[in-house]
């Protein structure tokens, strides 16, 4: 049986990526053709057509989609593993009240497409903590999250 594959999110997935949550975003490199994988939680889908993620200003993955608009972010819950590709755009540099230096890219949705393999389903889903300031670490991600949503 071939896995689902959508151009939207779906009802199910868009509460999922509405919270932080563990992701992967693949870029093209721009050095050297291949991929380049990054692991990030603060995502956010403004609809069911499109993702915005916040990163710091200074990764490659910026330069890398200056060059190549192409990402892929990869996603485990809902029962399975998805992998969500389109084109992004960096909306600002430099978002606007926050401590860090992030910018702020916008994912325009392309293919939304079931990537687990046969006969599995993913039963726990990714957790992480954060490794500094508890305190310090809720008020940031609060402000960030705030920005993706705007």
């Amino acid at each position: 049986m071939a896995n689902q594959v959508e151009t939207v999110l779906t009802e199910e997935l868009l509460p999922f990526l509405r919270e932080e949550n563990y992701v992967t975003v693949a870029t093209v490199d721009h050095e050297s053709g291949g991929p380049n994988v990054n692991a990030i939680s603060w995502v956010y889908a403004q609809d069911n057509s499109h993702i915005r993620f916040a990163v710091d200003n200074r990764s490659k993955m910026l330069v890398n989609l200056q060059k190549q608009p192409r990402i892929t972010i990869t996603m485990l819950g809902a029962g399975s593993t998805y992998a969500i590709s389109g084109n992004a755009r960096v909306i600002t540099e430099k978002i606007d009240n926050i401590p860090l230096k992030l910018a702020l890219v916008e994912i325009k949705i392309r293919e939304v497409r079931d990537v687990m393999f046969y006969g599995s389903k993913i039963t726990t889903e990714p957790k992480y903590e954060k490794t500094y300031d508890e305190e310090a670490a809720q008020k940031l991600d609060s402000q960030v999250m705030s920005a993706l949503k705007n």
